[in-house]
């Protein structure tokens, strides 16, 4: 599938999402944590590279993993807005954890 299709079918589900949390933000929240990012790469790597299935057992093992660091990002910007911090500073805060995580996750999937 060619990058442009890709491009305007993965912006579209995000910008669906997006428009859905004006209204619904429980509801948006729990589509973004659904694997429909996952399920398009998932698609876009096998389109790419047909029959490669180790491929998409590290890609998998790699979400599975990556768990663990989302969590961390939201756990920490959930208490940073809990205590009312702004934006930009929950968001850096849970970003920090995130790459905290990350960082571990790499080293343990290396």
């Amino acid at each position: 599938m060619n990058f442009l299709a890709k491009l305007l079918v993965t912006n579209l589900v995000i910008i669906s999402c997006a428009q859905l949390g004006r209204r619904y933000p429980a509801l948006a929240g729990l589509i973004a944590t659904m694997p429909i990012t996952t399920l398009l790469v998932l698609f876009w790597l096998y389109s790419d590279r047909p029959g490669d299935y180790q491929n998409l057992v590290a890609y998998n093992r790699g979400v599975l993993f990556g768990i663990v660091p989302t969590i961390l990002f939201f756990a920490t910007s959930l208490y940073c807005f809990h205590r009312q911090l702004p934006v930009g500073a929950a968001v850096g805060a849970g970003f920090v954890a995130w790459l905290a995580g990350a960082l571990v996750h790499q080293w343990v999937l290396r």
